[in-house]
């Protein structure tokens, strides 16, 4: 018997809202978790999923997927790709498992709540597919760097980071549980599926794809675009969502959860996806700069989308532009000077050539950015290498747990906005992150930074040792070895100039 076409017994088939009969309507859904913007029944069931799947088609086409990445992942395995690598490219692949694979998985629980109290039907069948989505992106990004570790032991922390209290980790758990984990099923939708998924996950998967084919490793380039795939068709729920809230009067509360979710994802991003495209895939193969990514698939392609929504940008916009320009260069600088916490070796690799391209991308960079790193050079190059490693640990955002830094122009301005709540206070790095705090104090007052820590006891004492300690960093780095052995700095050694005469010059 020949099958139906998908069009005719797809809407009917999926449309599985009924009236319960053993127990309340707001038993079965909770307001809380369901739809505390109580918005009509009726207007979910006009929910409309841009992508439509049949379970069938939906499994057909993941098997096929995963064939591809698999078998590109074996006849890679053949070679002796990965022992010959680049060691700041290792870095990155590093960086990525580490806070990604385990992050999928709790995104696979978030699509789970939108399966089970999402008050549409159609909402409910997209997130099923998203949930066993998320599943695969875990487990594969679990297995894939599995087989690295007897190269190199950084590697088991794809399945360490998240479960260790690294600062680093803990900065990337404080915003993914604030957007993903804590909210309503609404509300994780607007916030995961469309601002983060739809907005900022292409910079990650499409741009990091494009760097790792230029260097050779069809692996992973293979592995994240099959992913992106996914995340392209489920990432879709948020836009009915928003179109229903913005349609019944709510679009305030839609506003305000795109603006939370879309600063607390870039600020971790920009590290993330950022610094890797800037400084640690070798000049000759990068793709694009992290700007030139940005200012195409957010600057363009997801502002669009707001204002095709009924939607405005953000309210910090040009902040966020700003930071865009700054963000990411001042947290390369920060986590190289204190890579002997972090699970990956980061690197500095500005030597002459990549300071050019630098400035060219980032006009500026030398005369702000490029000052810092002049005194971490002369500094190596003078036989003092242990005062280019910070000691402790830094002032920390309270919101976004990141290191608090600053800079607009070509003035550094690197100072915490402070706020005295309930007789604490908080320091954060931007007026931003403070906005946020504000919203919602108690959400968030009872968290505490690597820092705190150090300073209320719980660290104790507070030597560096024994902060590495808390932190699990036992397999952490190599005692703070640049991933390429400073080269970069011999480089200015081989021009025969210090690198500030070296730019002006040239």
């Amino acid at each position: 018997m020949a099958l139906l076409e998908r069009s005719a017994w797809y809407d009917i088939a999926r449309d599985t809202n009924w009236s319960p009969r053993y127990v309340t309507f707001d038993e079965l859904f909770p307001p809380d978790q369901s739809d505390p913007y109580g918005i009509p029944l009726e207007e979910w069931e006009r929910f409309d999923e841009p992508y439509k799947v049949s379970y069938r088609e939906y499994v057909n086409v993941q098997r096929e997927k995963d064939a591809g990445a698999y078998s590109v992942k074996a006849a890679l395995a053949r070679s002796r790709y990965y022992e010959d690598a680049d060691p700041a490219y290792l870095s990155m692949l590093k960086l990525h498992y580490g806070a990604i694979a385990l992050s999928e998985y709790a995104a696979c629980q978030s699509d789970a709540r939108m399966t089970r109290f999402s008050r549409s039907p159609g909402m409910r069948n997209m997130a099923t597919f998203g949930m066993l989505d998320e599943l695969r992106h875990g487990q594969i990004q679990l297995y894939f760097p599995h087989q690295l570790v007897s190269l190199d032991r950084q590697f088991d922390w794809a399945h360490q980071a998240h479960h260790s209290k690294n600062w680093a980790a803990i900065a990337g758990r404080h915003a993914l549980d604030d957007v993903m984990m804590t909210r309503d099923a609404v509300t994780t939708s607007v916030m995961l599926n469309f601002t983060f998924e739809t907005g900022l996950t292409n910079i990650q998967m499409i741009g990091l794809s494009a760097d790792a084919a230029n260097m050779g490793d069809f692996t992973f380039a293979n592995l994240i675009t099959s992913i992106q795939s996914d995340e392209a068709r489920h990432a879709q729920i948020g836009t009915p969502v928003l179109e229903i809230m913005v349609r019944n009067g709510r679009k305030a509360e839609a506003q305000q959860a795109v603006d939370i979710a879309f600063w607390r994802i870039h600020r971790i991003f920009a590290i993330l996806t950022g610094i890797p495209m800037d400084y640690w895939i070798p000049l000759e193969k990068r793709d694009r700069s992290f700007k030139e990514y940005m200012t195409e698939f957010v600057g363009e392609q997801f502002e669009r989308q707001l204002l095709d929504l009924g939607l405005e940008r953000p309210w910090y916009w040009d902040i966020f532009l700003e930071d865009v320009e700054t963000h990411h260069h001042c947290q390369a600088a920060a986590t190289w000077a204190w890579r002997n916490t972090l699970w990956w070796n980061p690197t500095g690799n500005v030597g002459p050539r990549e300071r050019a391209w630098l400035e060219e991308k980032y006009p500026g960079w030398n005369d702000t950015f490029g000052m810092y790193w002049d005194v971490i050079i002369e500094n190596i190059r003078a036989g003092h290498p242990e005062k280019s490693e910070a000691i402790g640990m830094p002032a920390m955002c309270n919101m976004c747990q990141i290191p608090i830094s600053h800079k607009g122009g070509t003035v550094w301005r690197a100072r915490a906005h402070q706020l005295e709540y309930e007789g604490r206070l908080y320091s954060f790095c931007s007026m931003v992150c403070q906005w946020i705090f504000e919203l919602e104090p108690d959400r968030y007052k009872t968290f505490t930074t690597i820092a705190d820590r150090m300073y209320n006891g719980e660290i104790s004492p507070n030597t560096p040792e024994n902060i590495l300690r808390y932190m699990g960093a036992g397999v952490i780095s190599d005692g703070g070895r640049d991933a390429h052995d400073l080269a970069w700095v011999k480089a200015y050694d081989d021009a025969g100039e210090g690198p500030k005469t070296l730019i002006a010059g040239s």
